[in-house]
C-alpha cells in the first residue's frame, strides 16, 4: 500500500514541479480546461439554482393541487389562437358542478383575475392584480395569513366589499399604519381591509405580493367578468394526499366534458394544470440551454485535452534519457504508463480544482449583485466538474503515456 501511495506521489510532484517551473506555460497549458470545467460547473449552478427557484416560487401548487381551467400549457401563438376560439371560459356554474360532483377532491376552490388600480389616501398603485376568490382558497393557494383574516363563507354569499391584501400593499399605503379596519378605493369603489397576507417575495423580479382579494361574488357583482381575452374562473382543486392526484385530474377531466358535451373523439376545450405541468414545461426550457452549454464544453475540453497531449509529448521528449535510466533499471511498461498518466492527471485534476474554485467565486458574485439570477452549486456539480478533468487527463494523457512505455532503452539512453 505504502509503495502504491509513493508511486502516485512522485508523479504528482513532478508535475507539480514543472507547473512551477514554467509558470506562463502551465497557466495557458491549462486555460482551456479550466474554461471548460469552470462553463460546466456554472452552467449546473445556475440551472440548479434556478430549477429551485422555480420550484419554489413558481411552480408551487403543492404536490396534491391542480387547476381546471380555459387554458393548458401553451407554448405557441398558434395553439393558443386555436384554444382562444375553441375554450370557452369556466363560470362559476363549472365551479359548482365540480364541487358537487368530485368524489376525490378534499376541497375545490375558485378564482379569478384581473386588474385595477388602488388608492388609500394621497397614495396610488396603478395595475393591482385584483382576485376574487372562494373562502377556502386560502386552504389551496401559497397565500398565509399574516394579519387579520381570510373571508368568510357569509361574506362570500352576500357579496361583501371586504379585501385581503398582499404585502406590497401594505408597505406602501400604510408603512406605519394598522391596515385592519380601513377602507381601501379599488377602481373608486370603497372596500374594507380585513387581513394581511404573508410576504411571498419575487419570482424573476416580479412581485408576488401586489395583489387584492375579494370574495368572487363581489368581483362579478362590482367588476364584471373582465376581458373576454382573459382566461376566466379557474377551479382549484386540493386531493387528500398525492396519491389519488391521477384519478381525481381524470374525475374532473371527465366530468368537464360531459358538461360540456364533447363527444370521445374531440380534444378537450379546457386546461388541466399542475405543479408537475410545470416542471415539465421548465425542464423542456433549461434542457435546450444545457444541450448548448454542453455544445460549448465540449469544444473547450477538446481544445484543452489536445494542449494538455501536446504537453505531455513534449515531455516525453523532453525526458527520453530518464524513460531508458528507469526501464534500464528494471521499470516495467504498466509502470511508465502510469506515471505519465499520473502526471497527466494530476495537471487536469489541478485544472478541475481552479475551475471550480472560479465557479463558486462567480456564483457568490451573482447571488450578491443579482439576487433574482438565483445561483447554487450543489456536491456532485463539483464532483462532476473535477471527474471530467480528471477524465479529460486519462484520456488526453494515454497516448503521450503509451508512447513513453514503448520507447526501446538503449535508444532511450544514446537520446542527445
Amino acid at each position: 500500500m505504502r509503495k502504491r501511495r509513493f508511486f502516485f506521489r512522485e508523479p504528482a510532484l513532478i508535475a507539480l514541479q514543472s507547473l512551477g517551473a514554467h509558470k506562463l506555460r502551465s497557466f495557458l497549458t491549462l486555460l482551456g480546461l479550466i474554461l471548460a470545467v469552470a462553463t460546466l460547473t456554472g452552467v449546473v449552478s445556475v440551472v440548479e439554482g434556478m430549477n429551485r427557484y422555480f420550484a419554489e416560487r413558481i411552480a408551487n401548487m403543492g404536490s396534491n393541487v391542480f387547476y381546471v381551467q380555459r387554458y393548458p400549457i401553451i407554448t405557441n401563438l398558434r395553439d393558443f389562437m386555436a384554444a382562444r376560439r375553441r375554450n370557452p371560459k369556466l363560470t362559476l356554474d363549472d365551479y359548482e358542478y365540480l364541487r358537487e360532483n368530485l368524489m376525490l377532491a378534499e376541497l375545490v376552490g375558485a378564482r379569478e383575475f384581473q386588474r385595477a388600480n388602488v388608492r388609500y389616501g394621497k397614495q396610488n398603485i396603478l395595475e393591482v392584480s385584483l382576485r376574487g376568490v372562494t373562502a377556502n382558497m386560502i386552504d389551496i393557494t401559497p397565500e398565509k395569513v399574516g394579519m387579520g383574516r381570510y373571508f368568510t363563507e357569509g361574506e362570500f354569499e352576500r357579496r361583501a366589499l371586504v379585501a385581503f391584501i398582499g404585502a406590497d400593499l401594505r408597505e406602501q399605503l400604510f408603512p406605519n399604519v394598522d391596515p385592519l379596519g380601513k377602507t381601501l378605493l379599488i377602481d373608486g369603489r370603497p372596500v374594507r381591509i380585513i387581513g394581511v397576507a404573508e410576504e411571498l417575495g419575487s419570482a424573476f423580479g416580479q412581485s408576488q405580493d401586489n395583489f387584492v382579494y375579494v370574495p368572487l361574488t363581489t368581483l362579478h357583482k362590482y367588476w364584471g367578468r373582465g376581458n373576454p381575452t382573459w382566461t376566466g374562473v379557474r377551479v382549484g382543486i386540493k386531493c387528500s394526499n398525492p396519491a389519488v392526484m391521477m384519478q381525481a385530474k381524470e374525475e374532473a377531466r371527465t366530468l368537464m366534458r360531459i358538461r360540456r358535451g364533447l363527444k370521445y373523439d374531440e380534444e378537450d376545450n379546457f386546461g388541466i394544470v399542475e405543479s408537475e405541468s410545470l416542471t415539465r414545461l421548465w425542464d423542456n426550457l433549461v434542457g435546450g440551454l444545457f444541450t448548448g452549454a454542453i455544445l460549448i464544453v465540449s469544444v473547450f475540453l477538446l481544445v484543452g485535452g489536445m494542449v494538455i497531449m501536446n504537453i505531455m509529448l513534449a515531455s516525453v521528449t523532453e525526458r527520453t534519457r530518464e524513460i531508458g535510466v528507469r526501464k534500464a533499471i528494471g521499470a516495467r511498461r504498466r509502470d511508465i504508463v502510469w506515471q505519465f498518466l499520473s502526471e497527466a492527471m494530476t495537471l487536469t485534476v489541478l485544472a478541475g480544482v481552479l475551475a471550480v474554485g472560479v465557479s463558486y467565486g462567480i456564483s457568490t458574485l451573482i447571488r450578491q449583485t443579482v439576487p433574482n439570477l438565483p445561483s447554487y452549486i450543489p456536491t456532485w456539480a463539483v464532483v462532476l466538474g473535477v471527474s471530467v478533468a480528471a477524465g479529460t487527463g486519462l484520456f488526453f494523457g494515454l497516448y503521450p503515456a503509451v508512447k513513453a512505455a514503448r520507447l526501446d532503452p538503449v535508444d532511450a539512453l544514446r537520446y542527445e
